[in-house]
């Protein structure tokens, strides 16, 4: 006999649960496949009558249930299925559970919670089973009544003999097709178990990635906030101290956006590695985003533990990242808050630590641990940010000017234009107090346009009163040289303005010079190409090859304050200077030598044959009428500014 399709589907079926939920969710998985003879119970110990009064094809039975239980149950059942089949499929959330089911007589399991698919695949072929053996007990019985005819009719054995041969095939034929439902019971089985695998595969996949960060594979956000509700609650009931770290690394802005945000990943990717390597298996390292991380430090005896582990990942980060042909030094800030004393809940703790990060941001590549006067500065720093959107508007920034002389004839040959920001309650804002801020909110680039704007017509108004034209150099951040249209916004201002394209030197560091060189050198030639003076601002601060001084076309390079101002106490800065200064005369290039302060450097910066200087030995920045009465006098005050300010 083969089996229809509805053989299957109208086969009766019983199920018993405990639970209402359960039973109707079967109920409404077994109508919705097509099953219409669908009979249940919640009662556990009335499943053995209902099974011997309509002998149902399948059994679905809860193992766990009050009162009389699954394995109960398939002992009330071997007393009615004599034969010794038991046509239970058993329902059960504990694994350990099944090998006792299925020694207790059962044919099969599903496990909960339910998966549809395996569900359905596992009684469709149990009942497919169920129904073969069934048939093939009435043909066995029909065969033995037929072999004990034959015996009482020894007479008719002979005309009998075909028949019996027939029923004997036939009955052959149906122990076949129940061997082969067997062998599809088993394959179903596998295919049902390596499907549930896969779908399990899949959902810890799914898991991982909704807690794990794409790029580097650390813990994300989401997982270090379950972490340290955790290890909070650890801590409170050992009474123990743990610490929290926010890192963010120094600079990383200039080299992503110089570079480029390929190079920018490579190289989170690289600080996530030896972050890793340098804590213990139960610390937790998480990326929270851009270049921003958090370390969870729940062991911990002392603050001081936080300290050691503090200093481990600035060692960690020092050696340089070689990515791309290019060698990339990064430094860390690092923010420390300790439970319990400068937070009890997650929000409270990172936001200490993240304070306590911005503090450390001020001396760079160090740590430091929160104090409750951070708090303070926080909501100043979002006070900063909130007012940066409304100080363009308001016409807040100004631009001073200092003066760029020529060391040997002691004339003023250019000025640099410096912004600053007279901030309504706080007064004149110097550029680190706000352009960082500016750079990550993005307000860089209407200042930068604003910028370049006001020093090129303050540079003209000057030629128009009479002065004699003299060049007026401006900062260019990465931000402004790789935005879309930056060579279309310089074009646009010269016009406007009536500034000479060679009256303008734009001042460019070394980590834009680093990043993609076709579209650098593309840039460079067309600012090049206008009459635009180019210059290297901070040389020698950088770590890049060398190489880009003969590849693309600058006029000076700008000698870093931090070398100038220790090249008469520190022999390596002087030596560095020295070899700037040389590497400028070699390569026919100007060399302008930033900070000068005191009259010792600047008769070194003459010996060593520095074309130009600026610093407060000359003057300080200030604003542009002062700076036109500097030019009409022609007289810089010095004895006025040999005192050291900050720029």
């Amino acid at each position: 006999m083969v089996l229809s399709a509805s053989d299957i589907v109208n086969a009766s079926i019983l199920i018993v649960d405990d639970q209402d939920a359960n039973v109707l969710l079967l109920e409404r998985m077994l109508r919705g496949a097509g099953y219409a003879s669908i009979a249940s119970t919640t009662a556990s110990h009335a499943a053995c009558e209902l099974h011997r009064k309509n002998r149902y094809d399948l059994i679905l039975l809860d193992l766990q249930m009050p009162g009389t239980d699954g394995f109960r149950i398939m002992e009330c059942l071997k007393a009615i299925e004599l034969d010794g089949y038991l046509p239970v499929l058993v329902i059960t959330a504990q694994p350990e559970h099944k090998l006792r089911a299925l020694q207790a007589g059962a044919k099969d399991f599903i496990s909960k919670p339910f998966d549809l698919p395996e569900v359905l695949t596992r009684i469709h072929n149990m009942l497919e089973v169920r129904l073969l053996y069934r048939e093939s007990k009435h043909h066995r019985r029909v065969l033995e009544q037929t072999v004990h005819k034959l015996r009482e009719a020894e007479s008719g054995l002979r005309s009998t003999e075909a028949s019996l041969s027939k029923e004997k095939a036939a009955l052959d034929e149906y122990i076949l097709q129940l061997r082969q439902a067997n062998e599809h019971l088993v394959v179903a089985t596998i295919k049902a178990h390596e499907l549930a695998d896969q779908v399990q595969a899949a959902r810890d996949q799914m898991d991982y990635a909704a807690q794990h960060d794409a790029l580097t594979g650390l813990p994300n956000r989401l997982l270090l906030q379950d972490r340290l509700g955790q290890a909070i609650e650890a801590a409170r009931r050992q009474e123990r101290p743990l610490a929290v770290m926010f890192l963010d690394l120094d600079r990383f802005k200039y080299i992503n956006d110089s570079l480029g945000h390929a190079m920018g990943d490579q190289l989170l990717q690289s600080v996530a590695q030896r972050l890793k390597g340098g804590l213990r298996h139960s610390d937790t390292i998480s990326r929270q985003g851009g270049d921003e991380f958090v370390v969870l430090l729940p062991n911990i005896e002392h603050a001081e533990d936080a300290a050691l582990s503090a200093d481990k990942i600035l060692a960690a980060l020092t050696p340089p990242h070689h990515i791309g042909g290019h060698a990339l030094h990064i430094s860390v800030s690092i923010g420390i808050s300790i439970y319990p004393d400068d937070g009890q809940d997650t929000e409270t703790l990172l936001k200490s630590a993240d304070s306590a990060m911005y503090y450390a941001k001020n001396g760079r590549n160090t740590y430091k641990f929160f104090e409750q006067q951070m708090n303070a500065r926080a909501i100043q720093r979002q006070s900063i940010e909130t007012g940066l959107r409304r100080a363009l508007e308001r016409q807040e920034f100004v631009l001073h000017y200092q003066p760029v002389i020529h060391l040997l004839s002691g004339e003023t040959v250019g000025v640099e234009a410096l912004i600053r920001w007279q901030h309504p309650e706080r007064g004149i804002l110097l550029p680190e107090e706000f352009v960082p801020i500016a750079e990550e909110c993005g307000l860089i680039l209407p200042m930068g346009h604003w910028v370049l704007r006001e020093a090129c017509s303050q540079a003209q108004a000057w030629i128009q009163a009479g002065f004699p034209p003299i060049t007026v150099a401006i900062n260019t951040s990465a931000f402004e040289f790789r935005g879309k249209d930056f060579i279309e916004n310089i074009r646009a201002t010269l016009a406007e303005t009536g500034l000479a394209p060679h009256l303008l030197e734009l001042e460019i560091t070394e980590t834009v010079l680093m990043s993609d060189s076709v579209s650098t050198n593309s840039v460079l030639n067309a600012l090049v190409g206008m009459g635009i003076k180019l210059a290297i601002d901070d040389f020698g601060t950088g770590y890049s090859s060398l190489s880009y001084l003969r590849q693309y076309p600058v006029d000076a390079l700008k000698i870093d304050q931090s070398f100038v101002g220790q090249m008469t106490s520190s022999a390596d800065s002087a030596a560095i200077v020295s070899a700037v200064i040389s590497l400028g005369i070699n390569l026919k290039k100007r060399t302008v030598a930033e900070g000068i302060e005191t009259a010792e450097q600047h008769a070194l910066l003459l010996a060593l044959h520095c074309d130009e200087g600026q610093g407060y030995y000359f003057s300080p920045p200030v604003p542009a009428g002062e700076f036109a009465a500097l030019l009409q006098s022609g007289v810089l005050p010095l004895s006025e500014h040999r005192h050291r300010d900050t720029i």
